[in-house]
């Protein structure tokens, strides 16, 4: 039986894992202007811009994720928290590599 513990750690080393994909992914220039804790933190934004979507949406519809909405979200979330201050564009590169590696993993 799995306890909650073991839901943590599965969570965090599919974090580990989305991390290490999104490095990977990014373009040198890009890669260069992020920290590790810059990705951990653009994850949890992106997760709950999509938890926000999801109850939008409600449990019947399809969701369609704008790439450019979910930027300037985690943008203006980095200013909000204090994280800093992120060019759009460039926060589009982690957004389409979360996409990414989240479509690698239901192959």
């Amino acid at each position: 039986m799995r306890t909650f513990e073991d839901d943590l750690l599965a969570d965090a080393e599919n974090d580990r894992q989305t991390v290490e994909f999104i490095k990977n992914y990014l373009p040198q220039e890009v890669k260069e202007k992020f920290t590790d804790e810059d990705l951990y933190y653009f994850l949890d934004v992106i997760g709950e811009y999509y938890c926000d979507l999801l109850d939008k949406a409600g449990n019947n519809e399809d969701i369609d994720i704008d790439i450019d909405a979910v930027s300037e979200h985690i943008a203006t979330q980095a200013r909000k928290d204090k994280m800093g201050t992120f060019d759009p564009e460039d926060l589009r590169w982690v957004v389409d590599g979360e996409l990414e590696f989240g479509d690698s993993q239901q192959e």
